[in-house]
C-alpha cells in the first residue's frame, strides 16, 4: 500500500474526532479509500469516517484493515505543517511516513491487533428508524450545544409543529429554536434527549462542514453528518430516557 496525500490536514483532523470516542481502531483500505468505523468501549456512540480515493494525488492499495492506536497517529500527522505533503507507505508490519516540506522527515508506526469485531457502519444505521431530518448551519448547531452545556448534562432535540428546538433544563434553562426559514426541516414531532458529554466531542466535526445534517426520532438515536470536500464523518448517539425534571 502506498498513497500520498497533498493536503494531510483533512486526515489529521478527522483522526482527531474519531480519537475522541476510541483509542484503537482498523484503518479499512479498500478500492474506495480510507474509512473507520468504531464503537467507543462504553457501547453508547459510534464514528464513521471515509476519505476517498479523490483525496489523495496517488492511490496504490488493495483490500486491507490496518490495526492502529490513534494517540500515536496523531502525533505523526500533526507534524505535517500547512504546505507539507504526505506519502504513507506500508512495509511488513509498519506503516512509513514521509513527510515532505522544505526538509524531508520519515516516521514509522508499527501496526498493532485489534480484537475487537469488525462494524460496517452503513449497514448498522440502516437498520435504525429516523422519523426527522434537519439539516442547518453548523455554526448554530455548534452554539446550540455550547448554550446547552451551561446549564445542564443532557439537552433534548424536538420537532413541534414544524420547529426544530434545541432545549436543555437543570436548574437553569436554554433553548434555540429553528423554523424552515433558519433550517431544512422533513420531520414529524417528536423529543429525543441525549448526553451533552458526547454531543461536544461531535461539534468539533461540525467546525469541518458548512453545514450539519440531524437524523432522530422519538426515543431513538441520533446521527450527525458533517460533510466537507473529500471527507466525511459521522456520529450515532444512543438516546437518554430518562424522565424530565
Amino acid at each position: 500500500m502506498l498513497v500520498k496525500l497533498d493536503t494531510p490536514g483533512i486526515l489529521s483532523k478527522a483522526i482527531d474526532l474519531v480519537s475522541e470516542l476510541v483509542t484503537e481502531v482498523r484503518l479499512n483500505i479498500s478500492s474506495f479509500g480510507f474509512s473507520i468505523t468504531a464503537m467507543d468501549p462504553a457501547n453508547v456512540a459510534m464514528v464513521g469516517f471515509k476519505l476517498p480515493k479523490s483525496a489523495f494525488s496517488r492511490f496504490e492499495a488493495g483490500n486491507e484493515a490496518l490495526g492502529i492506536n490513534l494517540d500515536n497517529l496523531k502525533k505523526i500527522l500533526k507534524r505535517c505543517g500547512p504546505g507539507s505533503s504526505l506519502i504513507i507507505e506500508k512495509k511488513d508490519n509498519l506503516l512509513e511516513f514521509n513527510i515532505q516540506d522544505r526538509i524531508k522527515r520519515k516516521f514509522t508506526l508499527s501496526l498493532i491487533d485489534i480484537e475487537t469485531e469488525d462494524i460496517d457502519f452503513d449497514a448498522k444505521v440502516g437498520r435504525m428508524e429516523f422519523s426527522s431530518k434537519v439539516e442547518l448551519s453548523s455554526i448554530d448547531f455548534i452554539d446550540s450545544i455550547e448554550d446547552s452545556s451551561i446549564v445542564a448534562d443532557a439537552c433534548s432535540f424536538q420537532i413541534s409543529e414544524g420547529k426544530f428546538i434545541i432545549e436543555a433544563k437543570g436548574l437553569d434553562s436554554s433553548r434555540a429554536e429553528f423554523s424552515g426559514d433558519e433550517a431544512k426541516i422533513q420531520a414529524e414531532n417528536c423529543k429525543s434527549r441525549y448526553s451533552l458529554e458526547y454531543l461536544q466531542k461531535f461539534i468539533k466535526g461540525a467546525k469541518l462542514s458548512e453545514k450539519t445534517t440531524i437524523n432522530f426520532a422519538e426515543d431513538h438515536p441520533l446521527k450527525l453528518d458533517f460533510r466537507a470536500p473529500n471527507l466525511e464523518i459521522s456520529f450515532v448517539l444512543a438516546p437518554r430516557v430518562e424522565t424530565e425534571d
